[in-house]
């Protein structure tokens, strides 16, 4: 029988968790699933590579824009000052963002020097069966000496070094001691008002010392 003012018993026991519990015993598996479906992926677009090329942009927020990441594609803007059409760059490894505007010279003028290093590495195989190279394809020995390369890891995306100044901390604080700064400060603030009281009183103590020396020479 409940006594007092308490929480009836309402334990429930019969749960069944044993038919709503989730294991991951196959995660060795899936792990392994997943590598040999990267190199079918890879050997399917062999020799090209299976990612693509994309640009440094700043992180989001004042929190995190000191930072560099890889972002979603090239503008239109970079495109055109690289010298590559918005379409061909798309047949070439080249992520295109239509949305993206820049908003920073020195990140547009990093990205278009990365797109031409890429331009200028790039190895273009012949369309279809034409064994001719075109215009714009590489020649036969490029073609023979070409391997399957990761874009990510021939163009990292490199955090910049910032500037590391050095100070001798210990004059600082013996030039100019926080401890003692405040003190000082607080001590001004608590005699301000005595401070004014006293010359205001000297003040008049001197006002009427010339008083009477105007009446001893008279």
């Amino acid at each position: 029988m409940v006594k007092h003012n308490n929480v009836v018993p309402n334990a429930h026991f019969k749960k069944q968790w044993q038919r709503r519990v989730s294991v991951n015993f196959n995660q060795a598996a899936q792990k392994k699933a997943r590598r040999v479906a990267r190199a079918a992926k890879a050997a399917a677009v062999a020799p090209r590579p299976v990612d693509k090329l994309r640009p440094v942009v700043r992180a989001q927020t004042i929190r995190y824009n000191r930072k560099v990441r890889a972002g979603r594609g090239f503008t239109l803007e970079e495109l055109k000052r690289a010298g590559i059409n918005r379409k061909e760059a798309k047949t070439v490894g080249i992520a295109v963002d239509h949305r993206r505007t820049n908003r920073s010279t020195a990140t547009m003028m990093a990205n278009v020097e990365r797109l031409k290093e890429y331009k200028g590495r790039l190895v273009v195989f012949p369309r279809g069966s034409n064994k001719k190279p075109r215009g714009g394809d590489s020649d036969a020995a490029a073609t023979s000496a070409a391997s399957q390369v990761s874009v990510a890891k021939e163009f990292p995306v490199v955090q910049p070094e910032a500037p590391v100044e050095f100070a001798n901390l210990a004059e600082a604080r013996a030039a100019n001691g926080a401890f003692r700064t405040l003190r000082i400060e607080r001590l001004n603030k608590r005699m301000k008002g005595i401070r004014a009281e006293r010359a205001r009183k000297a003040a008049e103590e001197a006002e009427i010392k010339g008083k009477k020396k105007k009446k001893g020479k008279k």
